[in-house]
């Protein structure tokens, strides 16, 4: 099975929450771990939308940054994007979102989604992604 990340499962990885164990159970025992190009992207300016301390921005910025390392990242390329237009045309999700389904459904089947948005949930479900949250 392939595992997919979405920018908020990503962040979650650099966190001390409950939500990181949902991420690490759910990578346990699968080799391949991906997300879109856009979640690295995401991920550090919300950084700082968590913490005003500066060390610890640089603690998470370091933690995701590792965690980056060892995903395989799905190229943000026309194909994705002309995916990510159709589904947000037809579901009821952000652009960016829809990025993050498209570059999950590009995965070898079947796929594992990890998300913590909820918008997400219900729409990978329907893309017949096997969805992980809390």
């Amino acid at each position: 099975m392939s595992i997919a990340l979405d920018t908020s499962a990503l962040l979650a990885l650099a966190v001390d929450a409950p939500a990181r164990a949902v991420v690490l159970a759910a990578l346990d025992g699968d080799d391949v771990w991906s997300a879109s190009a856009l979640a690295l992207t995401e991920a550090l300016p919300a950084i700082d939308r968590l913490t005003d301390e500066t060390v610890l921005r640089a603690d998470l910025e370091d933690a995701v940054r590792l965690a980056w390392d060892h995903l395989y990242v799905v190229p943000v390329d026309q194909r994705c994007l002309d995916r990510a237009a159709a589904l947000a045309r037809e579901q009821p999700v952000r652009l960016t979102s829809a990025v993050h389904l498209a570059a999950a459904e590009r995965m070898p089947m079947p796929v594992r989604f990890v998300t913590f948005d909820p918008a997400q949930i219900a729409v990978a479900l329907g893309l017949g992604l096997d969805v992980v949250s809390t």
